[in-house]
């Protein structure tokens, strides 16, 4: 036997040429889209939310320009011989039992509803942030303490607690009170949603390096953790807004709300109920105002809240 090392055939596989193309390979340069842009690249392309955003703008628009819409007095030209009428030139919604064109006190009553529903998201959205907020990050005693506030907030219901506050102080029935009564009662919910985000994002490696930096807990929960747990809030805050109009207009149809001489939605819709079967007009218009506005601020917060969800775009 020869003692020369054994040569071994290799064999090869065949190499099947291919042409790399800018497509094959993806370079860019551009930085990834933050949370806010994707959801508004998702929301663009969406019809829906088109709608429930011109609605919304509507009815923003008659609450702070009302003469743009109709330059009839809502209170001042009520005359009795035109109770229950039908349209008119210049009423195109017919009038009141009192006289009133039912049109004019529609564009005026948005005003006094949508500051009831805005003071009271305002005020129901601060509380729910700081409960939210400090019981998510410091944990320990102050979140049992905070948790349990909550629940006791929670299992109460606020439209019953809104009638409460507003008998008792019958004699200050001014939207400021209202909104108190509704947002003082409604932000548990909030807080709840808040506590779950903040305890999500505290475990994030950027709150570390904060604290490594020398920032304080309370620096650091109030320069990083709180904007980046804002998303949620302001989705909660949209669909807040659509209640709290909505309660405005319950606890004034119950004679708890506002005085019968402030103009709002739900001020028409209790005084149309005696001439029901004579004029249902009357108060189905304002009811349909009503319900559109709830409509538009719902499914604006619904389609805000799916587009903020890397999980829902990608169902679709």
């Amino acid at each position: 036997m020869s003692d020369q090392p054994r040569s071994a055939d290799h064999f090869v596989a065949p190499i099947k040429e291919a042409t790399l193309t800018v497509d094959a390979v993806k370079v860019s340069g551009a930085k990834p889209r933050s949370l806010w842009s994707e959801a508004w690249h998702d929301l663009r392309k969406r019809p829906t939310f088109w709608i429930a955003l011109l609605m919304v703008f509507i009815v923003l628009l008659m609450a702070v320009w009302p003469t743009l819409f109709t330059q009839t007095p809502p209170n001042d030209e009520c005359f009795l011989a035109n109770s229950n009428g039908g349209p008119a030139p210049g009423h195109p919604l017919g009038f009141t039992f009192q006289g009133c064109d039912i049109w004019a006190r529609i564009v005026w009553g948005a005003r006094t509803s949508l500051t009831v529903g805005i003071l009271a998201t305002i005020i129901g959205s601060t509380l729910g942030l700081i409960m939210g907020a400090f019981a998510g990050f410091y944990g320990g005693w102050l979140d049992g303490l905070l948790s349990r506030v909550g629940d006791i907030f929670f299992a109460i219901p606020y439209i019953l607690a809104a009638v409460v506050v507003m008998t008792v102080f019958s004699q200050y029935r001014t939207p400021l009170t209202l909104a108190f009564a509704i947002g003082g009662f409604a932000w548990a919910s909030t807080a709840r949603v808040v506590r779950a985000e903040v305890l999500r994002v505290r475990q994030s490696d950027f709150v570390t390096a904060s604290r490594a930096l020398g920032l304080t807990r309370f620096q650091t929960l109030l320069s990083h953790v709180v904007p980046n747990s804002i998303a949620p809030l302001i989705v909660i805050s949209t669909l807040a807004l659509a209640g709290a109009i909505v309660a405005e207009a319950t606890l004034t149809f119950l004679g708890v709300g506002l005085g019968s001489s402030v103009m709002s939605w739900g001020n028409d819709i209790s005084q149309a109920q005696a001439s029901l079967r004579v004029a249902p007009m009357a108060l189905i218009y304002p009811s349909i105002a009503l319900t559109l506005t709830v409509l538009a601020f719902i499914v604006l917060g619904e389609l805000i809240r799916d587009a903020l969800d890397p999980r829902a775009r990608a169902r679709r």
